[in-house]
C-alpha cells in the first residue's frame, strides 16, 4: 500500500487536472478516477470529512466496498483522524484483501489537512472567508 501526502491528495486528486487559468474542469474524484474513503464513525464524517470523501464507519465488507467502491481496478485512498490513528491503514488492507488493486493512504488525514488550513465539508465544517 502506498502513503500519499497532503500535496499530492489536493493537486493529483482534489485540483482540477488542468490549470485553473484554462478553467477549472472536474477532479480525478468528479470523475470517478479516484475514491477518497474516510475511515472513522459516522459523527466524525458528519461533523467535517475532506470534500467529496465517502464514510467507512466501521468494519468493510464485500457488499460496503462494492457501494463505495464499485471498480476494483480504480484507485481508493483512505484516511483517518491522522498519524496516531490506524483505521485508514486498516481500511486500506481491508481494500487489497478484497480484491481492489491500487489502494493509498494519506496518513496525514484530518489533523495534517487542518493544519494546512485546507478546507472541510460537513455540519461542523467552518465556512470559506469570501
Amino acid at each position: 500500500m502506498q502513503r500519499i501526502s497532503r500535496e499530492d491528495l489536493r493537486v493529483r486528486f482534489l485540483l482540477p487536472p488542468e490549470p485553473r487559468a484554462r478553467g477549472a474542469g472536474p477532479t480525478l474524484i468528479d470523475a470517478g478516477t479516484v475514491t477518497l474513503v474516510e475511515a472513522l464513525p459516522e459523527p466524525h464524517y458528519h461533523a467535517e470529512h475532506l470534500p467529496a470523501a465517502v464514510n467507512l464507519p466501521g468494519h468493510l465488507t464485500v457488499e460496503l466496498a462494492a457501494t463505495l467502491a464499485p471498480d476494483r481496478t480504480k484507485m481508493v485512498i483512505t484516511y483517518c483522524s491522522g498519524p496516531s490513528c490506524g483505521r485508514s491503514k486498516v481500511a486500506a488492507a481491508a481494500f487489497t484483501r478484497l480484491g481492489h488493486t491500487d489502494v493509498r493512504v494519506y496518513e496525514g488525514g484530518k489533523t495534517d489537512r487542518a493544519e494546512a488550513g485546507l478546507r472541510f465539508e460537513g455540519a461542523g465544517a467552518t465556512p470559506e472567508a469570501a
